[in-house]
């Protein structure tokens, strides 16, 4: 399995594909997949039956997973997308925006 370097609760630009240049939070991510599912990007209208939550049934919008190649994380200083490093600082292990140097 890959290291990856994208959590939840980032906010990422989307560099590749349908959706290039849109940003958003990362709400969750598969790391067997390696996907990622950005809170407003890559929404896929989906058909739900109904049922007890949701006695009307109909069609939903929600979005769909991502791949980690086709994102990137946005730098929380300067608001640029950058790569991310890890290097041990203060005995702990943390990342940083290899931009700005900044500890994310």
């Amino acid at each position: 399995m890959m290291k990856l370097k994208i959590k939840s609760g980032d906010t990422v630009r989307v560099i590749a594909g349908d959706h290039k240049g849109s940003e958003g939070k990362v709400l969750r991510v598969d790391r067997e997949k390696n996907k990622a599912i950005v809170e407003g990007v890559n929404l896929v209208k989906k058909h739900e039956k109904p049922s007890a939550q949701n006695p009307q049934g109909g069609i939903v919008e929600k979005e769909a997973p991502i791949h980690i190649s086709n994102l990137s994380l946005i730098d929380p200083k300067s608001g640029e997308t950058t790569r991310v490093g890890y290097e041990e600082r203060d005995g702990k292990k943390v990342r940083f925006s290899k931009k700005s140097n900044e500890v994310i």
